[in-house]
Parts: structure tokens; sequence; C-alpha cells
């Protein structure tokens, strides 16, 4: 049985582990891509996220050798939310990544959570263009897993639509719109000001709510049969254990 990620109201030494990387060092890593690489190294900082978020994902095996099938499921996940946002190229900003993204949280645990959202930006923009925006889409997109695994480890966020749709809602409009937005100010300026950033995001909101609309969307008509199969798939291989 591995190690349980959270106890009570204590954290385990991956999880500490993986919350320094998610919340301190690859925000680090990604301002310092922008002031010091001047946002010219922006496939050298994505590729720092993808080691960084594999470090507290690997430590889920540390007492064990881990299973080509365990590994080929999130790898799985993450091609269904590559694939989902590429089918519908056509309506911006409506897409199911964020959904698939919280799934897979809730499913296989925060730091798969993260994984299959930072993994999903990076290899969904070889369709959709690289540029100084991967790094913030990956983190954004993968700061929700982590979340999301967080709080249904913690008991604060169930499997049922309700709370996953209100969770997506919230989530994709106040953490992902709200970081994307500054990011997309530092791509433009270094100079941060509130007055640019209270612009980026009066121009942004409508697209932020269809955003947040897609992804209940999304969860309303996905979760709870994909929940069940991956649910299913996990107690009849013993695959991970968030």
């Amino acid at each position: 049985m591995l190690e349980q990620q959270l106890t009570g109201r204590r954290f385990s030494r991956r999880a500490w582990l993986a919350a320094a990387l998610i919340l301190i060092v690859i925000p680090a890593t990604i301002l310092f891509g922008v002031f010091v690489l001047d946002d010219r190294k922006y496939y050298f900082i994505s590729l720092l996220i993808v080691l960084y978020t594999m470090i507290p994902f690997a430590m889920v095996f540390e007492r064990r050798k881990p299973q080509a099938r365990e590994l080929v499921v999130i790898a799985v996940l993450a091609a269904i939310a590559v694939a989902g946002r590429a089918a519908f190229f056509m309506l911006p900003q409506f897409k199911p990544v964020v959904a698939v993204v919280i799934i897979a949280g809730v499913c296989f645990g925060a730091e798969a959570g993260f994984l299959v959202g930072a993994a999903s930006g990076f290899v969904s923009n070889f369709f959709f263009g690289q540029g100084p925006w991967t790094p913030w889409q990956m983190f954004c997109f993968g700061l929700i897993g982590f979340l999301a695994g967080i709080l249904f480890k913690k008991g604060l966020l169930g499997k049922s639509k309700l709370p996953l749709c209100v969770f997506g809602g919230l989530s994709t409009y106040f953490i992902y719109g709200g970081i994307i937005n500054i990011g997309s100010l530092l791509m433009v300026t270094p100079q941060f000001s509130w007055q640019a950033l209270l612009a980026f995001y009066a121009t942004s909101f409508w697209f932020d709510v269809v955003h947040a609309i897609a992804t209940v969307f999304f969860l309303f008509v996905i979760s709870q049969p994909m929940i069940e199969k991956l649910d299913r798939i996990k107690i009849k291989y013993g695959l991970i254990d968030p």
C-alpha cells in the first residue's frame, strides 16, 4: 500500500515536495524565463516544468517498481486532453482540457493531476503553436489538477457532478484566467502595473467566462462515465492509489 498523500491535517513528504515545486519552484522558473531569458527560451522552461512535475510523481513509486499500465493510463488521460483541445479548435476557449485534468487529479492524485495538466498544455501547443504562453498554460492546467487531487483527498471535493462542476467553473475562471492574464501582461511588458492588469482582465472577461462554461459543460457530460471507468480500471489492475 502506498504512503498516504495526506494523513489527517498533516502532509506527507511527497505532498510537501510537490507543493514546493508547484507553488514556488515552477513559478520562479517561469519568471526566470520572463525576466532573465526575455521569454526567448520557452521550450527550455517548458521542459523544466515537465521535469519538475516528474519528481513528485516518481515518488509515488518510491517503494515499488511502477507497472507500465499505470503510466499508460496517465499518458492516455493526457492524450485525451490534447485530442479534446484539438477537436474543438474552431471554438475559442471552449475546450475540455481542464475537465479532463480535474478528473485525473480526482482519480489518480494531485501529482498525476498536475502531470496530466502540464503535459497536455505542452503537447497540445505543438498543434496550437508554442510560445512564451506555453509555460503559463502548463502551470495553470497543472495547478488545477493538483488542487483537485488535494481537495478530493481531504474530502472537500466529491466525485458527483455538482461539486466537480462548481470547482471546475470557479477554478477555470479564477485560477486559469487569473494567472494567464498576469502572464499575458508580462509577455507584453516586464513593467507590471495594476492599471494594465485590470485592462487585461476586462478584455479577457468573456473569454474566461466561455472557458469556465466549457469546463462545467464537459464535467457535467463526461465526469461520471470517465470516473466510473477509471475506478474500475484501478480496482481491476490495482493501479495508483492517490
